[in-house]
Parts: structure tokens; sequence; C-alpha cells
């Protein structure tokens, strides 16, 4: 069909073909409807026709912002459009299809043209900006909001709510769940999620205490991020409260991989193994790689290295394909067993039969392997390989295991070196400074060692001093 044929056609066909070349992207044909539309002057009484116009120049790919603004200001001038759902639909469009900067740019446009704004306009501007980050804009559409009376609108006070949280604004955030109106649910998870994001874990579960009083339902969200509290601050006491409370809240509940693994990772790090293990046994999903990741890591975590390998190969026997992270745990197991061979074995099978790259952390973990088990020649040797291969992505965990062997082996002179390389990554590594005085110490080397001192005091560095706190349940 030629151009010529289009323009003939009635107002009802070139709709149909307008939306036929906006979907293949075809702007030069969309472009000469516009100039036949404008020259018989049919578009000035087609509401349907004006529509499409302005929808196919918006939804070019990719949108450029001069072409947006450009037929946002025509189609004002031209058409006189200012109809509030056209603009809702350019700017969800843009929000939906990644293209904040524009769909803020329309929202800014709507403002300035005296074009009506609703709540539909502002959630979708707000979550672009939350996207994006755009603090300054948020701001202007904070103030917009209280001038206008939207906050009345529980959608646009969670979006705003959602906003700072996600910009890690809290105070603004938690200032404005108690100015609103209406508040429902997803206000009081955005907060939370806000909460836990920034480890405020004590404020995260002091809101969920206020949930019950302000007639708001606890959900699977909800329970998530107040789990990811007990976590945080080791409270298993709570945290049993609220696998109970779940149970009964929350319907189909062994089904929920992410609550079911939160649940394994509470009663983990709070030592309980057996309620860990109870919860991972019981789940209907227990093919889900998340929860096997949960119970290795989990097991890792508390020094129960064999079972980490039991566990392991008991995911593999039922087909289960494990991830970089499960296998990054497994091979720390066999590091702290001193089982080489098997450690070996399961880093090569990695590319060999599952396709996975090996990760800077994965090398790391491979050369504390053979460091532990005195095999420094063979570390290094990995060392090597690995910065033949144009890596960058040393870690101070993988000089600090050279490091440490090193002090074993008494190899003083790549014991430096492994100190240097560490010290260039993170120069206020107390610990690598402390191993390569015991390195000097362990040959006798005094005067390196007074050297090493003046430079922690030099630095205002001092060792961490352990410490922990848990909550255990009587």
């Amino acid at each position: 069909m030629t151009i010529q044929s289009i323009v003939q056609a009635g107002p009802k066909t070139i709709t149909q073909l307008l939306d036929h070349f906006t979907e293949i992207k075809n702007l030069r044909v969309v472009r000469a409807i516009h100039a036949h539309l404008l020259i018989t002057g049919v578009i000035s009484f087609t509401p349907t026709l004006q529509t499409k116009i302005v929808f196919a120049y918006t939804t070019s790919h990719p949108p450029k912002s001069n072409l947006l603004l450009w037929t946002l200001t025509n189609s004002l001038r031209t058409l006189n459009l200012r109809n509030p759902l056209i603009f809702n639909s350019i700017i969800s469009g843009f929000c939906e299809r990644g293209y904040h900067s524009l769909a803020m740019q329309t929202f800014s446009f709507m403002h300035s043209n005296g074009v009506y704004i609703d709540s539909y306009a502002l959630c979708s501007s707000i979550t672009s900006a939350s996207c994006t980050k755009n603090l300054e804009f948020g701001e202007k559409a904070h103030t917009f909001i209280e001038k206008s009376g939207w906050f009345s609108s529980v959608y646009v006070g969670c979006a705003m709510i959602d906003l700072y949280t996600k910009l890690q604004c809290i105070s603004s955030a938690a200032s404005l769940f108690d100015e609103i109106p209406i508040r429902n649910s997803v206000c009081a998870n955005a907060l939370l999620s806000g909460y836990t994001e920034c480890k405020m874990w004590e404020k995260a579960l002091a809101l969920a205490r206020r949930l019950p009083s302000l007639y708001l339902e606890m959900d699977h969200f909800t329970f998530s991020a107040v789990l990811r509290a007990c976590i945080g601050i080791s409270t298993v006491g709570l945290g049993m409260q609220v696998h109970g409370c779940a149970i009964r809240k929350i319907r189909y509940m062994e089904s929920d991989v992410f609550l079911q693994s939160l649940l394994i990772e509470m009663y983990g790090k709070c030592g309980l193994l057996e309620k860990a293990r109870q919860v991972f046994r019981m789940t209907a999903r227990n093919r889900d790689l998340v929860l096997w990741t949960s119970m290795l890591g989990v097991l890792g975590r508390n020094g129960s290295y064999e079972q980490v390998i039991a566990v392991f190969t008991e995911m593999v026997t039922k087909g289960i394909k494990p991830d970089g992270v499960s296998f990054l745990t497994v091979i720390s197991a066999c590091s702290h067993t001193g089982q080489v061979n098997l450690g070996m074995e399961y880093f090569e099978s990695m590319a060999r039969d599952y396709g996975l790259e090996h990760s800077p952390e994965h090398y790391s973990c491979l050369i504390d392997l053979l460091c532990r088990a005195g095999e420094l020649e063979k570390a290094w040797k990995f060392v090597e390989e690995f910065s033949s291969k144009g890596s960058r992505g040393f870690t101070v965990s993988m000089w600090g295991a050279l490091l440490n062997a090193c002090n074993d082996s008494g190899n003083v002179e790549l014991g430096k070196f492994a100190a240097k390389k560490a010290i260039e990554l993170n120069p206020h590594n107390d610990g690598i400074y402390v191993m390569l005085s015991n390195l000097y110490a362990t040959n006798s080397m005094w005067s390196e060692i007074e050297e090493v001192r003046e430079h922690i005091r030099g630095k205002g560095l001092k060792k961490d001093i352990g410490s922990s706190w848990i909550d255990v349940a009587t």
C-alpha cells in the first residue's frame, strides 16, 4: 500500500493503519499521515486520530526527548489536546518501558501547560522517580501533592513513601506515613522495607507492632520484612512468634519459598540448626534451589561443614542444578575440612558440568582451600592463572589466604607481596597488618614488626574486637 492510497482512506481505516505503523515503528509513514490530516483538517474534529498521532510519536523506539516535547507542544497548539487520559497513557507507557526520564518530562509538561493531573499520572511519574532515584523530582511532586490535596489518595501516598524509602530518606517516609489520612498494608510494607534495607531493625519491629492498632493486615511482604529484622538482631523468641503468626495468617505458607528461606536463615542465625532443618524438610517446594542454597549457607555459617557437603550431594542427586553461591559454600566447606581433591573437583565441575563461570570469589575460596592444606605452589599457580585471564577481581581475602599460608610455610617474600596487594585493595584492613606482623614475628624480623606497628599507628587503625549478641530461646 502506497502513502498516497493511505492518506486517501477514511478516518476509520487511517486509525487502523496508524496502529499498524506505530507497532512496526515506521515514523516516515506516520509523519506523512499526520501531514495529510493537518492539511485536510480531519484531525481537528477526530479525537481518536489525535490520540493515535500523539501515541505514535511518543512510542518511537527509542523515543527522543526533543521529539517528545515537540510532539506534545504541537499537539497542544494544533489540536488543543488537553485530555489527561492521553497524557496518562503516555506517562505509563514510558514508565513501563523503562523511559523514566521521558515519563517525568511529560509530567512536568502537563504541569507547566495546565493539563489536569490526576492520581494516575502522579503514581506513574513518582514510580519513574523511584526507579531513577530522582529526589529533586520527588520533592517537587510532594509539594504539588500537598497543594492539590492528592494525599487523600492512598495510591499516591504509597508511591511517595516508596520513593522516599528507595532513596533511603527514611525519616521523610516515616513522617509521611504518620501524616497521610488513608493508609493500607502496601504503605506499611513500603516503610518496613525501607527500615530493613537501612538495617533499622528495631524501628521495623516497632512499626510491625503498631499494625494491629492501625487496623492493617499483615501479609507475605510484612512477614518477610519482620523476619529480616529478626535475623538482623538474632532474636529467636520473636522470630518463633512471627513464624507461628505467619502459619495462621498466610495461606499455603509451606509453598512460599521466600518466607521459608527467611525462616531457615533466621533459625540458622540463632544457632537452631534442627529448627532450620525442620523448616527445610517440611516445605512443599523442597526442589527449589533458593531453599537448598539457604540451608547450605546456614550449615556453613554454623561450622557444620561435613553436613554442607552431604546436603550438596543430596541436592545434586535429586537433579537440582547448583548455582555459583552453592558451589562457593561447598568449596568453602571442603577448605575447612581439608578435602582438597573434593574441593578441586567441585571447582572444575562448575564449568565442566554446569557451564558456570568462576568468579573472583570462587578463585579466592579455592586459593584458601589450597593454602590451608599447605599447597602454596598450587595456590600461586591459580593466582597466576586468574591474572593471565585479564581478571581484575582480586580480593583482599584471596591475598589474605596467601599471606596466611606464607606465615605457616615461612615464605617471607611471597607473604610481603601478598600483603602489599591486599593493602592496595583496602589500606584500612587491620587484619592484613596483623598477619604481616605475625609473619615477621615467626621469622624473628623485629625491626620490620616495628615498622608495621608504626604504620598502623600512623593510620589510626585498631584491631577489631570480636563480639556477638544472640537471643537464646528458653
